[in-house]
């Protein structure tokens, strides 16, 4: 019998749930949470960006841009993070197949996050906030 592990994931929050059939309950094996996921872009910056001179020498300052956005940069922190989980639960043999549930900018940061071998595992992928949805509408999103 395949053992089977689905991810229910945001930018703050995830659950991992093993499940042994179709028709078996969801059984939760760990949550997460990253509260920096919900903050606010102006609270995550500490203050305004620095200044520059043009290169042209013509003596023109501007502001620089920010080289990634705090908001994704705490996704891509928090997708690596559950990666990483994933990842232990391969090596130690926790399932044979993974099931990604997220919303559908957090699961390409999480596809991208994933090494070769566990992406391998991904048998399927759904794209929606089911978070706090509960164990029923996983469900029907991955089984119906």
């Amino acid at each position: 019998m395949a053992k089977i592990w689905i991810l229910a994931a945001e930018s703050s929050r995830a659950v991992i749930y093993a499940v042994e059939s179709r028709v078996k309950p969801l059984k939760t094996v760990e949550s997460f949470s990253h509260p920096e996921g919900r903050e606010l872009e102006q609270d995550m910056i500490s203050d305004r960006p620095g200044r520059a001179f043009d290169t042209t020498g013509l003596g023109g300052r501007h502001a620089m841009g920010k080289e990634v956005d705090p908001k994704r940069h705490e996704a891509q922190v928090f997708a690596k993070r559950l990666a990483d989980r994933l990842d232990h639960g391969r090596t130690q043999g926790d399932f044979d197949q993974l099931m990604l549930v997220a919303p559908p900018a957090f699961l390409g940061l999480l596809r991208e996050s994933l090494n070769d071998q566990t992406l391998k595992l991904v048998s399927q992928s759904v794209d929606k906030n089911l978070v706090q949805a509960g164990e029923q509408s996983i469900r029907d999103n991955l089984f119906a």
